[in-house]
C-alpha cells in the first residue's frame, strides 16, 4: 500500500499546486507594488529636495528641470518591467481554504467510497498464507470486504470446519446457502457442519439438509458419508455399510479416502457381525449394455479400398440422437475384426447404449478419416441394446 499512497499524494501535491500558484503569484505581485511604491516616494523626495535648494538660490531654473528630468529617468528605470496589478475576485482566502479541503474532502471520500481493503487482500492472496491461522484471517477480511461472495464464504466455511470450528461453519454455509441457492454439494457441507456443531447428535435439521440434498442429487458424496457417519454412531452398523457403499462408487480410484473408507466399513460390518447381525449382500449394480460385432468387407470390395483406410464402428439409436452412443475404429488392414461396443465406449455420458431400447449397428469406410462420410458402408437391422449374441456386420454398399 506504500506505493498507492505516494503515488496518490504527488497527485495531490499537483492539484494543490494549482491552487497554491495564484496565491504565489499575488504575493509576487504585491511585492512589485511596494517596490514600486518605495522608488514613487523617493522620487517625490528628490524632486522636494530639488525645490528646498532652489528657493535657497543655490539651483537657477535650467539646474532644477535639469534635476527634475534626472529623478523622473531614474524613476523610470526602477519601475521599467513591472507588470500591471492584476484584480483577484477571490482574494487569498478562497484558494487557501481550497487548498485545506481539497485533501481533507479526498481522504474522506476515499475512506467511504474507495476500495483500500480490496487492494491489500489482492496483495496479500498473491503471497501464500504462511499458516492456517492466517488463512482464516484473509478469508475472514475477504468476506467482510465482499459480503456478497459466496465463493469466499464457501472457503471460509471449508476452513472453518477444518481448524475444528463446526458452529462457525454452519453458520457461514448457511449464508452461502442463501446467496448461491440451495445446491446440493451446499446443502450437505450445512448438514455436515451442523451436524458436528450439536456435538454429533442427529437432528431434523439435518435430516431435512440431507433429505434435500440427495434429493436433488443422489450421489451427493458429502451427505453419503455424514448419514454412515451418523448411522455408525447411532449403531445402525447395516445402514452405515449401504451409505458407505454408495460414497464409495462415486470416488474414482486413486482417491486416497477409499482406503479410510473401506476401513469404516470393515468396522461397521465387524461390529454388525458381533452383535449378532448379519451383514446384507450388497446390491449387484445393473450390468451396462455390451454388444460383440463381428465386422468384414465384402468380397466385390476388397480391391477397391487401400488398407490404411480408417474403418468406423459404431451404434447409434434408432430412435433418438444421430450421434453415435458407442464407436470404435480400425483400418481395413484390420478387417476382419471382432470389436465390442459398450457404455465404457459412450461418446458422451449421458449417450449410453444402456439408456436407449434398441440400436442399429454401422461400419463405414472413410478415406479422409471422417466418421460422418465415406466410401462404402454396412447397416445392421435395429436390434435390442441388451443383446448378448454376437452380432455379423458386412460393409457391402456405397456410403449415399
Amino acid at each position: 500500500m506504500i506505493d498507492f499512497w505516494l503515488a496518490a499524494g504527488l497527485l495531490l501535491l499537483v492539484a494543490l499546486s494549482f491552487l497554491l500558484i495564484p496565491v504565489l503569484r499575488s504575493r509576487r505581485a504585491q511585492l512589485e507594488e511596494d517596490r514600486t511604491a518605495l522608488n514613487v516616494a523617493l522620487y517625490q523626495e528628490r524632486v522636494a529636495e530639488l525645490q528646498t535648494q532652489q528657493e535657497e538660490g543655490v539651483l537657477d531654473a535650467a539646474q532644477m528641470d535639469a534635476g527634475r528630468a534626472e529623478a523622473a529617468r531614474e524613476l523610470l528605470a526602477d519601475t521599467e518591467g513591472v507588470a500591471a496589478p492584476r484584480v483577484s475576485r477571490l482574494g487569498k482566502p478562497a484558494p487557501l481554504l481550497a487548498a485545506i479541503l481539497v485533501p481533507v474532502l479526498g481522504l474522506g471520500l476515499y475512506l467511504h467510497f474507495g476500495a483500500s481493503d480490496k487492494v491489500e487482500l489482492t496483495r496479500e492472496f498473491a503471497q501464500a498464507p504462511q499458516s492456517m491461522e492466517e488463512m482464516t484471517r484473509r478469508l475472514e477480511r475477504a468476506v467482510a470486504a465482499q459480503p456478497d461472495s459466496a465463493e469466499a464464504l464457501y472457503f471460509l466455511g471449508r476452513t472453518y470446519m477444518t481448524q475444528d470450528r463446526p458452529a462457525d461453519a454452519a453458520k457461514v454455509f448457511e449464508k452461502t446457502v442463501n446467496l448461491a441457492g440451495r445446491q446440493p454439494e451446499l446443502l450437505g457441507q450445512w448438514a455436515q457442519a451442523q451436524y458436528f456443531a450439536d456435538g454429533k447428535q442427529w437432528s431434523e435439521k439435518t435430516q431435512a439438509l440431507t433429505d434435500e440434498a440427495l434429493k436433488a442429487d443422489p450421489k451427493e458424496v458429502t451427505s453419503l458419508g455424514l448419514l454412515g457417519i451418523a448411522a455408525f454412531e447411532g449403531q445402525r452398523y447395516q445402514e452405515a455399510i449401504d451409505y458407505w457403499n454408495r460414497l464409495l462408487e462415486q470416488l474414482p480410484p486413486e482417491d486416497q479416502s477409499r482406503i479410510a473408507l473401506q476401513g469404516g466399513i470393515a468396522r461397521a460390518t465387524e461390529k454388525l457381525l458381533a452383535s449378532g447381525g448379519k451383514v446384507a449382500p450388497a446390491p449387484v449394480a445393473k450390468a451396462g449394455a455390451l454388444l460383440k460385432v463381428q465386422v468384414d468387407l465384402a468380397a466385390d470390395l476388397k480391391a477397391k479400398v487401400q488398407p490404411g483406410d480408417s474403418v468406423f464402428i459404431f451404434a447409434r439409436a434408432t430412435s433418438g440422437p444421430p450421434a453415435p452412443l458407442a464407436a470404435k475404429r480400425l483400418t481395413v488392414a484390420d478387417l476382419p475384426a471382432t470389436v465390442e461396443l459398450g457404455d465404457a465406449d459412450a461418446m458422451m455420458p449421458q449417450l449410453k447404449l444402456s439408456n436407449f431400447p434398441e440400436v442399429q449397428l454401422v461400419a463405414r469406410i472413410s478415406r479422409a478419416g471422417k466418421p460422418t462420410a465415406g466410401e462404402w458402408i454396412g447397416r445392421s437391422q435395429p436390434l435390442a441394446s441388451s443383446t448378448t449374441a454376437p452380432q455379423t456386420l458386412t460393409i457391402d454398399s456405397p456410403d449415399k
